[in-house]
Formats: structure tokens, C-alpha cells, sequence
């Protein structure tokens, strides 16, 4: 029988669709508030990018990536930049190069603070070439890696010239591996991955990346040329990377430091993780909150109601560390009628369509079951969230047929365009 193509491979292991909507625009506020998100993410981390330098033909190209690598700097985050050339520059070349055009964007007043050496000498020390022979024996490889520490010594920049391009993903994941980075950032012209019906693919774990580069998976999904750089991004979790991004030039800082991303992400295990809100979890939920509020998706709330939510909440974890949605059950006001409410039910558009919600809402389910409650109801005026709950049983009522004590206070306004949903426990399976 023929092999399944990757979407399909994708959607039998998740159970839904891995499409990733088109990109929305974002007002200046909304852009910060995400950037902070993941600032704090990568604070006291280790990110290592691989930029093939034919990428960075024009001086916008460098100052795009120079005032990235400046906002990760002052972030206490360590970047290592590893270029690779086209073979017609030697490595010294690309060196200087590199020096003359991105050096004094990453060397400002901002940022020389942050370096050990003299003024005079921090743009050369940071900067050195990659040998051909680095990866040639361990001996070689530990040479290269004893080096860049030495320059990460001095200071929290790396930045890497390798003369072939070919060897650059290579290079890059070993060092990654070896320092146990936080993120490996891989880019490509073609971004990040799609599928056999062109949708791109936002989120992959090993278990299906390993899937995808049996033999013959790959080609039948349209990805025989994509093979090598998915092997790369296994390697390196399996090596102890954290995650690993793969993305267009173009689409860089929108991949590291919006919800929505532009490429692929690859973690390694633990796809999905449904736990209780923890206190040092609380101000980033509180972020994704104002989100979806900003955005229409979740009512304003008062900060006791946001407190509740907090107290009673489940968070979404992606691998080990990316918050991918959170969902609350609210039961205190319901008591005499032995119902509960789900409240805040949200998820972070990069992860739309890879199950999250559906976790959230049967974990919230089996919340309720144990607490003994009758039926189980949510609100809501979004139209892709009555959908939502009708695909995941939720039958929609009217407003009588949930407890009264609901519509207390409630803006009449917004009473007037909610939709209804409610569940009886007795028809959710165990």
C-alpha cells in the first residue's frame, strides 16, 4: 500500500489539522507584548542561528538581523551567528566581511557594555573563521569548540564564518548539540515546512519527524530535498537541543518572537503536556489573556475573575518550555446546580489546529467527572469556537438552560450575542 502523504501522517498522530493560517497583521502593542513573551523565554539561553550568507545580499538583510541580534543581547541571551559562503569567498573573506558589514551594527553603545575586551578589540575578537577540517576527527571538533568558548568568554556574541555552505547545518547543529543550546534556528530560502497540499506544517515533534525520514516518506510527501535538513534537525534533538527552528531570512524575528511564527518548530518529545497553572506561570498566562481579549476571541475580565481563572486553570505546555494554550474550570458559583464552567479556553495561533484545545477541554471534562458534576457548560460570541465545541460534543441551549447566577452583572450587550454550550457528564466517555 502506498505511504500515507506527511499531512495525513501528521493528522493520524495528532488527530486534526496542522494548517497554519495566513499571517495577520499586528499592531505595535500587540508585536511587544509577544516579543516580551519570548524574551523572556530566551533570557539566560543560548541560541545558535545558521544564515546562509547569500541570504544577506543588501544592507536592509543586515540591519534586520543586526537589531534582532541587539534586542537578544540586551536580553541576556547568548547568540552564536554561523554564516555559511558560497565556496568563492575563503573563510577569511567572509571574516571580514562580516566584520565590515554586520560589525557595527552589533557593536553599539547598548551592547559594548556587555563585553570583557576594549572598545578597539570587541567587533574582531568576536568574529572567526570555521575550518573546513572542523568536524573532521573529535580532536578537530573539540579544537573548534575550545575555541568558541573562548570567544563566548568575553562576551555573550559568536559569530562563525564557514567557508562552505554545505557543511553549515552540520557545523551548526554539533555546536548547538554540544553546548546544549536552547534553540538551533536553521534558515532557509523555502522557510519552514509544508505539506503534500502546500499548507505549512507550524509543529513537529521527533516521533513524526522520524516518521517522515523513512525511507520513501520524505519523497512521497514532495520533500526529497528537504531530507538533509530534516535529518539536521533530529540530529539535533536527540543531541540535547532544545528545539529547533527552521525559517526564511525574511521571516526571522516573526518565527523567534511572534505567537503565529513563520516557519517550522521541532521539539523532541512530550507534544503535548496538560498540567495545573503554576504561580511562575501566571504572568505569561496573564499576556495570553489580554490577547485574546485584544483579539475578540476572550471577555474582559476583572482582576478577581482573572485570579479564579489562574487558580483554576490548566496550561497547554509544548515540549518542555512553550506555553501553547490554557482553559479553566469554573465551579465555586455553580454549586447548588452541580455544573461547572469552561472559562478562558485559548490557544496561541502558532499551535491553532494541532489538538491543543481538544486536550485542554477533555482534561478540563475529566476535571469535572471527578468532581461528580452533572454538566459541564461555556459561552462564547466566536464563531470558530461554536464550532469547535458542537465538533467536541457540546450541544448549543439557551441562556435559561444554565444556572442563573451566570447572567449576574453580566454586560447586557454581549449577553445578547453569546452562544451557548453545554455537555451532560453522563455522555462524556471515560
Amino acid at each position: 500500500m502506498a505511504s500515507p502523504p506527511i499531512t495525513r501522517l501528521v493528522r493520524l498522530w495528532y488527530g486534526g489539522a496542522v494548517t497554519k493560517p495566513a499571517a495577520a497583521d499586528l499592531s505595535a502593542e500587540l508585536s511587544f507584548s509577544e516579543k516580551e513573551f519570548y524574551l523572556d523565554e530566551f533570557r539566560g539561553r543560548t541560541l545558535v542561528f545558521a544564515l546562509p550568507l547569500r541570504e544577506f545580499s543588501r544592507d536592509k538583510h543586515y540591519a534586520a538581523l543586526g537589531l534582532m541580534t541587539r534586542e537578544l543581547l540586551r536580553n541576556d541571551t547568548r547568540v552564536l551567528l554561523l554564516f555559511g559562503g558560497s565556496g568563492r569567498l575563503s573563510g577569511e573573506q567572509l571574516v571580514r566581511r562580516l566584520q565590515r558589514r554586520l560589525g557595527p551594527l552589533l557593536f553599539r553603545e547598548e551592547t559594548r557594555g556587555l563585553f570583557r575586551r576594549k572598545r578597539g578589540q570587541q567587533r574582531s575578537a568576536a568574529f572567526t573563521e570555521i575550518e573546513a577540517d572542523a568536524l573532521a576527527s573529535p580532536e578537530s571538533t573539540l579544537a573548534m569548540l575550545i575555541r568558541v568558548w573562548g570567544i563566548l568568554r568575553e562576551g555573550p556574541l559568536f559569530v562563525g564564518a564557514v567557508e562552505d555552505e554545505a557543511r553549515l547545518f552540520d557545523v551548526s547543529s554539533t555546536i548547538a548539540e554540544r553546548f546544549g543550546a536552547h534553540k538551533l534556528v536553521l534558515v532557509e530560502s523555502a522557510g519552514g515546512i509544508s505539506g503534500i497540499d502546500g499548507q505549512q506544517i507550524s509543529f513537529m515533534d521527533e516521533p513524526v519527524l522520524s516518521t517522515l525520514l523513512h525511507e520513501g516518506e520524505a519523497e512521497w510527501a514532495g520533500l526529497a530535498d528537504r531530507r538533509r535538513t530534516l535529518r539536521v534537525a533530529r540530529k539535533a534533538l536527540r543531541g540535547g537541543v532544545g528545539s529547533v527552528n527552521l525559517c526564511s531570512p525574511a521571516g526571522l524575528a516573526r518565527e523567534l518572537f511572534t505567537y503565529e511564527g513563520s516557519g517550522t518548530l521541532f521539539t523532541l518529545a512530550d507534544y503535548c503536556r496538560i498540567e495545573r497553572l503554576r504561580m511562575d506561570e501566571f504572568e505569561e498566562v496573564e499576556k495570553l489573556i489580554e490577547r485574546g481579549q485584544r483579539d475578540g476571541f476572550l471577555k474582559l475580565r476583572r482582576p478577581e475573575e482573572i485570579g479564579a481563572l489562574l487558580l483554576t486553570g490548566y496550561g497547554a505546555t509544548i515540549s518542555s518550555h512553550h506555553l501553547a494554550g490554557i482553559c479553566a474550570l469554573v465551579t465555586a458559583p455553580y454549586t447548588a446546580e452541580r455544573a461547572g464552567e469552561i472559562v478562558g479556553l485559548y490557544t496561541i495561533t502558532r499551535f491553532k489546529g494541532e489538538g491543543v484545545g481538544a486536550r485542554l477541554v477533555r482534561r478540563v471534562l475529566a476535571d469535572a467527572r471527578a468532581q461528580q458534576l452533572g454538566y459541564v457548560f461555556a459561552c462564547t460570541t466566536e464563531k470558530r469556537a461554536q464550532v469547535f465545541f458542537e465538533r467536541h460534543g457540546f450541544h448549543r441551549v439557551t441562556i435559561e438552560d444554565v444556572p442563573p447566577v451566570k447572567w449576574v452583572g453580566y454586560d447586557p450587550a454581549r449577553r445578547h450575542q453569546v452562544t451557548v454550550y453545554r455537555i451532560e457528564m453522563s455522555e462524556v466517555e471515560e
